[in-house]
């Protein structure tokens, strides 16, 4: 079952890459949309990564 959910979520964002791929390429507004879905939901992953990182580094600067 946790495979399953595994595949669909790649395949989620295989799909997205894709659909940035075409609208950069001036694909219908569907796939713009996606795309922009796709892109903004990287950022948020990106910046979740940061805030886990500052949060180590803060940790372990106060330590030393």
């Amino acid at each position: 079952m946790i495979v399953l959910a595994l595949l669909g979520i790649l395949a989620l964002v295989v799909a997205g890459c894709v659909c940035v791929v075409w609208a950069e390429r001036g694909g219908p507004r569907w796939v713009r949309v996606v795309a922009s879905v796709t892109l903004a939901a990287g950022e948020l992953v990106r910046g979740s990564g940061k805030n886990r990182s500052r949060g180590l580094n803060r940790n372990s600067s106060e330590d030393g």
